[in-house]
């Protein structure tokens, strides 16, 4: 494991910053960073997705989905082809990229709990540089208010998910927060939000003040509703079947949750309890409810070429987490599999990144807030969990660079077919062990096996890299102050826990838990 600080001084400001951050102890004032010689602060755009795994983008081979923004990103920048989100759940994933740290310790471990007044966000620092910062979208971190939150001279939101369309079927109207103002939402969300971002940014008086615009979509989340003119654009489409172990040898290495997981409102088998219909046909929505998304970079994009800061401007685009489609059964996001943990990461800056390029070195959602930082011309603060993503981005080859990741998730009792899950992510390997439960650890090769089939964990083969990673993880657990479980209520007389009868009946114990 390679780490950012030497380890007792890590612990140390570690340590302090989550008593800071929790309220445990008093409130430790926000660093006043450095300024880094020589360095111009760069104008930022950044566009962060929900939901947006990543192999949603026809520049990664998708069958039919296309997406001429995200693929211009990826000719004219860098694509990190190994990004991960450390949690895979909205708000978590989020806070952790305005932090910069794993939800352990920013505390955001649910959709459900605000952001600590505790906690820095990157805008706050953006604007100790004098930038000029922009909010547009979905924040998410507590569904209590829609306020302006800290850290953004101009704020656009609405409470909690949002709405895709400014009236319900019932005709009730829904409302965005502008700058304090209760405004009516007039528009599809995706495209209004986008007015919304192209209007502050021609609104920038050119006066060599640099500006930050984080775009936050509330698209593509459940209930996966595209715009209606891209309704139905895929009816037609045959949906790929995707891999899985189901009645194969394979499948009685497989932990008993991600079996039952398969009935339930989260697996393939009785997907949101038939409220959305059929797994394939959810998926066509989710994929037509992209297209808009994209045109919305498109439009992002072209303002930057009409106003001559295409060259100049740093643009980031990343998903906040993935979600799975049928793959192992199961669909939604919260566990550590592939297509649930990886996400989109693109970036360019045609003065600074080669244009084209691909990068496979791990990176995170951690390593967001560091990366805009140092954007910004400024030292990012040694406490972060992430690291500055630029120097791989312009091409340096930095040899110290992590080569394992965090991951982790915690138990809601809204949703109670995942369990708590912690996850060491490699170039290779990937091991994972559920929490407070009789059942399997799992250890995958993600070289020979990307689709996370065969369970390597209980292999004599593979036995002493499972054990050597899960020493590994609990060493970063240890460095990184990650060893408490939070106890959450959240489930105030309601939760997704049916199955559907018909479907697949309760998992039997796994081979390696039944003595010879």
């Amino acid at each position: 494991m390679c780490s950012i600080l030497p380890r007792s001084l890590k612990a140390r400001v570690l340590f302090a910053f989550v008593l800071a951050a929790t309220g445990s102890a008093s409130a430790a004032e926000k660093p006043q960073l450095a300024k880094i010689n020589g360095a111009s602060p760069r104008n930022i755009v950044f566009i962060l997705v929900d939901d947006q795994r990543y192999d949603a983008m026809s520049c990664m081979g998708h069958p039919f989905l296309k997406t001429p923004g995200a693929d211009s990103i990826a000719e004219n920048g860098v694509m990190f082809t190994n990004a991960y989100v450390t949690t895979s759940l909205c708000s978590p994933s989020r806070a952790s990229m305005l932090t910069g740290l794993y939800a352990h310790t920013h505390r955001v471990v649910d959709n459900s709990t605000p952001v600590s007044d505790k906690l820095v966000f990157f805008g706050e620092y953006l604007q100790q540089a004098n930038y000029e910062t922009a909010f547009v979208g979905k924040w998410h971190m507590g569904y209590g208010h829609s306020k302006p939150r800290r850290g953004w001279d101009h704020w656009v939101s609405f409470l909690g998910q949002g709405s895709y369309f400014p009236r319900s079927e019932d005709g009730k109207q829904h409302y965005l927060n502008v700058d304090g103002e209760k405004v009516p939402q007039q528009k599809y969300i995706t495209d209004e939000l986008t007015d919304y971002s192209v209007d502050w940014l021609r609104s920038r008086p050119g006066d060599g003040k640099p500006w930050m615009l984080y775009l936050s979509h509330k698209a593509v989340h459940h209930d996966f509703s595209p715009a209606p003119r891209h309704l139905g654009r895929f009816d037609s489409v045959k949906i790929p079947a995707t891999p899985s172990t189901k009645g194969t040898k394979l499948d009685s290495l497989r932990p008993m949750w991600a079996r039952n997981m398969r009935n339930s409102w989260h697996g393939a088998e009785f997907p949101f309890h038939g409220t959305l219909g059929k797994t394939e046909d959810i998926y066509r929505r989710y994929c037509e409810a992209m297209l808009s998304v994209d045109e919305s970079t498109v439009r992002v994009l072209d303002y930057l070429k009409q106003s001559g800061q295409f060259d100049s401007t740093l643009v980031i685009y990343m998903g906040d987490n993935g979600h799975m489609w049928g793959e192992h059964d199961l669909i939604d996001k919260r566990t550590a599999y592939e297509e649930s943990a990886r996400v989109p990461l693109l970036m360019q800056c045609p003065e600074i990144v080669p244009a084209g390029t691909k990068c496979d070195e791990i990176a995170a959602n951690i390593d967001i807030a560091p990366t805009l930082i140092e954007a910004g011309g400024m030292v990012p603060p040694v406490y972060m969990h992430g690291r500055s993503l630029l120097p791989l981005a312009e091409g340096e080859q930095v040899e110290d660079w992590r080569d394992v990741l965090l991951y982790e998730y915690f138990w809601e009792r809204w949703a109670p077919s995942t369990p708590t899950i912690h996850a060491l992510i490699g170039k290779r390997y990937k091991y994972i062990r559920p929490y407070g439960l009789w059942d399997l650890a799992e250890l995958y090769d993600l070289q020979d096996d990307p689709n996370e089939l065969e369970n390597l964990a209980y292999s004599p083969k593979h036995k002493a890299k499972a054990l050597e990673m899960d020493e590994q993880l609990f060493e970063v657990l240890r460095e990184t102050e990650g060893h408490s479980i939070p106890l959450l209520r959240g489930w105030k007389g309601r939760a997704k826990e049916l199955r559907d009868p018909t479907a697949s009946e309760w998992a039997p114990v796994p081979a390696p838990l039944l003595s010879e």
